[in-house]
């Protein structure tokens, strides 16, 4: 953070509480794919950025990667038509070229609904200079398959180890130079994570535990 401080600053938001559920299908096809590295992946997911009642408005969001490029195709509708939706497997409520997007989606993999809630808090940094470069930190990372609902309590299984954060660059050209050295410096190299991915992983291991028993919640 000190290294970035002359050159970016916290978006408006501060530090926010994000919270997402994942559509899949009843094999886990869309994640399981995912984790196979092909060239292009998708995956479908319902997000908000506070507790979000029937009449609150969420986002839908088509997220695409091919190779290394991220597309976001995103709705906003109230929440209680988006679970209604995908839970009664019934097609979206307006029409738009996203909307055709995502019923496309569905359509192809066949029954989607809910299957994992997983939240976290975020941090994001944007460039003084007016580009496009973007830094993400996030704490908290958290997962459930049960109470799959917006209006929940954040709680869940830990992804991380306590003191962890994920921090993630984003950019749609090369990292600047100051950033570069700083990276070089603390000896912080690139990796592959896609928190679905690791709570997949964690679901296949057996490794979800009892939230009496290893809680993670905050506000």
């Amino acid at each position: 953070l000190e290294a970035m401080e002359p050159y970016m600053k916290l978006d408006d938001y501060g530090r926010t509480t994000i919270r997402n559920i994942y559509l899949d299908t009843d094999t886990f096809r869309l994640i399981r794919r995912s984790l196979e590295k092909p060239v292009y992946k998708e995956k479908l997911r319902i997000r908000s950025y506070q507790t979000a009642g029937p009449g609150d408005l969420v986002f839908v969001e088509l997220k695409k990667k091919c190779k290394s490029v991220v597309y976001k195709r995103r709705l906003t509708l109230p929440e209680g038509q988006v679970m209604d939706c995908f839970q009664k497997g019934e097609p979206l409520p307006i029409h738009s070229q996203i909307a055709d997007e995502i019923e496309y989606f569905r359509r192809y993999y066949g029954t989607l609904h809910p299957t994992v809630f997983l939240s976290y808090e975020r941090e994001a940094y944007y460039s003084l200079d007016g580009g496009d470069f973007r830094v993400t930190f996030d704490e908290n990372i958290c997962y459930r398959t049960g109470d799959l609902s917006l209006e929940s309590s954040v709680y869940g299984t830990p992804l991380l180890e306590e003191g962890q954060t994920l921090m993630e660059i984003k950019t749609c050209g090369g990292i600047p130079l100051w950033m570069s050295h700083a990276l070089n410096r603390q000896r912080i190299f690139k990796t592959s994570f896609s928190k679905y991915g690791m709570a997949y992983r964690c679901m296949v291991m057996g490794k979800e535990q009892n939230h009496e028993s290893r809680r993670c919640l905050y506000a």
